[in-house]
């Protein structure tokens, strides 16, 4: 082959190398794909941030708030609340009824009855029974279902608000045992939720 021909077939060569190069990336991260969850580059810490989270979340101190009917629940079980309680007027119970009546803004170690500032049911389009950890988490992203707030509000509703909060000290029963805390500590709890949603709060596909 004399250099002319060369010169003309060099670029050809070197343009077939790029594409060939490319397809076999292309290949290999769609061969990947499948066990790859997260766009982020640190996946690990992303899904431990979110576990923690959510492990706090799905427990019954937060879920018995967040049922998927119209009743609160109550207790380790989460059996429905008792006396007939039920959502009624502005997620507050109903006139002879409200939330307030029994529910201070702090714990009765007296009569067992649990307390916090701005004690009520969570609105209806934040139910979470019966909802799996991400569709619980699409759903606090969602400004349709969480009372219209951003993710840095959210955020913010997640580590700050006392009722939040309150299931660390959540006081005892009636009977005088105490009440489960949530399994994650509050500190690391505050600082998962911070560091999932300082990583562009994504949501594992499991």
């Amino acid at each position: 082959m004399n250099k002319t021909k060369l010169f003309y077939l060099l670029p050809v060569f070197l343009l077939a190398t790029i594409i060939w190069a490319s397809d076999f990336e292309y290949a290999e991260e769609k061969k990947g794909a499948k066990n790859h969850i997260f766009t982020s580059p640190n996946d690990a810490s992303n899904t431990e941030n979110f576990d923690k989270m959510m492990d706090v979340l799905t427990h019954q101190r937060c879920m018995n708030c967040h049922p998927g009917d119209n009743v609160p629940k109550q207790g380790e079980d989460s059996h429905p609340h008792y006396f007939g309680m039920a959502r009624g007027e502005e997620d507050m119970g109903f006139d002879a009824t409200n939330c307030n009546t029994c529910h201070q803004e702090e714990n009765n170690d007296f009569s067992g009855v649990p307390g916090a500032p701005g004690w009520s049911l969570a609105p209806a389009s934040m139910k979470w029974e019966g909802l799996s950890r991400t569709e619980i988490a699409a759903s606090i992203l969602d400004p349709k279902r969480n009372g219209n707030r951003s993710n840095h509000e959210t955020e913010e509703h997640l580590t700050e608000h006392p009722l939040v909060l309150w299931a660390w000290t959540p006081g005892i029963d009636a009977a005088g045992n105490p009440r489960e805390a949530p399994p994650v500590p509050k500190d690391e709890y505050i600082a998962a939720v911070k560091a999932w949603f300082h990583d562009g709060a994504l949501i594992p596909e499991k």
